[in-house]
């Protein structure tokens, strides 16, 4: 990501929750527009350049992922230089919501996409959802999501039962399927841990020729906070705008978790569960080699003295 002097860095950690969301419709008024829609959602649009990222984030995702409390699209206002317009929800709501259709409609029909030059949809989780749902209100859009559902219809996901009352939300009406919706954009990226069983099974649903599926294998099932802690979502995010993303430079980016704790447990808990002892050892002669790991150095012992007593 090209470096970016910007005067846009808002700090909003300290401000209660009335304070904080009074803050940010404030920012938006007087960067772009600030746009309420009902009690469960707002819209935050904040314009700098001809980039412009939509992104998708419940308010209390943003609480516990930013040091700032500030949505992702202002990081890359600040960072690059982007446009932002972050859609907000008080909970996972999926953004099916009347009140967001009609939104998304009135942007399409004012033309508000064509002032940029690139678009950028992304969401997580049932934010990815909606990034791919919403991604058909602006042609030719670039679309990232990590470990997105493609629907929670039942009829069609019955095998997913994390979300049992959130079934009830209509994804049969207008932005109901999200794979269907990622039809017009210019490519997409479903990013997930294919050892997470459910999140593999929505992937497969984005099948489609102008989407990339890229593994994760043992980053686990919140990737937006494990992407964030090892800083990896700028990148990502200026890596999909700008087409640049590819099996071999996401491989390449994800060479960081070699270094993230959460990763490692997970990977050591496996080939101890697969009965792998050998790796295991690599592992962890691995990891204590590099890192202040007591958990990895006690296994190690442990194997060496299995070793030992044979």
């Amino acid at each position: 990501m090209e470096s970016h002097q910007s005067t846009f860095a808002p700090d909003l950690s300290h401000l209660s929750r009335s304070e904080w969301l009074g803050a940010l419709r404030r920012i938006g008024e007087e960067q772009g527009f600030a746009e309420p829609m009902g009690k469960t959602h707002a819209a935050i649009f904040v314009e700098d350049g001809d980039t412009l990222i939509v992104s998708f984030e419940s308010m209390s995702g943003i609480e516990a992922l930013s040091e700032t409390r500030t949505p992702i699209g202002f990081d890359m206002v600040g960072g690059a230089g982007w446009s932002s317009l972050s859609l907000l929800s008080h909970g996972d709501t999926w953004f099916r919501d009347p009140r967001v259709y009609a939104f998304f409609d009135q942007l399409q029909d004012d033309g508000f996409f064509d002032e940029f030059e690139t678009v950028l949809f992304y969401g997580a989780g049932p934010c990815g959802y909606a990034a791919g749902a919403y991604s058909v209100t602006a042609p030719g859009a670039r679309v990232l999501m990590l470990q997105p559902q493609a629907t929670l219809d039942p009829r069609v996901a019955e095998w997913d039962d994390r979300f049992a009352e959130e079934r009830r939300r209509d994804f049969t009406s207008r932005y109901g399927f999200a794979p269907e919706m990622i039809d017009a954009a210019d490519k997409a990226w479903v990013i997930y841990d294919p050892r997470e069983r459910l999140d593999a099974m929505h992937s497969a649903l984005f099948e489609k020729p102008n989407v990339a599926r890229y593994r994760a294998p043992f980053m686990g099932g919140a990737l937006q906070a494990d992407f964030r802690a090892l800083d990896l979502l700028p990148g990502l995010l200026s890596a999909a705008a700008e087409d640049r993303l590819s099996p071999a430079l996401f491989a390449s980016m994800l060479r960081a978790r070699r270094d993230h704790p959460p990763y490692l447990r997970r990977l050591l808990h496996r080939l101890d569960a697969d009965g792998r002892t050998e790796l295991a050892r690599i592992l962890c002669e691995n990891v204590v080699a590099r890192m202040h790991a007591p958990r990895f150095r006690r296994r190690l012992a442990q194997i060496e003295s299995t070793d030992d007593s044979a």
